[in-house]
């Protein structure tokens, strides 16, 4: 029984990744590099969405003046009519400010992450 490992006459992965020009080595490391940046892109798309939605659900929750049950109601002395006013436009300045962040966010990732049809048309594909 010897000890000596058999010859591979086949090239494993690391020769043949020691003999890729300098076009595939950008090319594989574009690749790497534009699917990280999508999926970075799409999770914050993904983000801004349901901070949006627990927002309006918050905003919204706040007109529910029963505390305990259904039965139940907010005794207008108790009812603390600024502090509803501040918290409502609070969260209306939050709603909008990423209303706005998540337009520019889907926008961006359109533009850098999917093929626009006119662009192609123009480029003859």
């Amino acid at each position: 029984m010897s000890n000596t490992l058999p010859t591979i006459k086949k090239e494993g992965a690391f020769l043949t990744s020691l003999k890729r020009n300098n076009t595939k080595i950008r090319d594989d490391r574009a690749a790497a590099l534009g699917e990280i940046a999508e999926l970075a892109y799409k999770r914050t798309v993904e983000d801004l969405e349901f901070e949006l939605k627990q927002l309006v659900r918050d905003r919204d929750n706040m007109l529910d003046l029963s505390p305990t049950h259904a039965d139940s109601l907010v005794l207008a002395s108790d009812f603390n009519v600024k502090e509803f006013v501040t918290r409502d436009l609070d969260i209306g300045v939050k709603i909008r400010n990423l209303e706005i962040r998540l337009k520019i966010a889907r926008e961006r990732y359109n533009h850098l992450f999917t093929i626009d049809q006119d662009n192609n048309k123009e480029a003859g594909e």
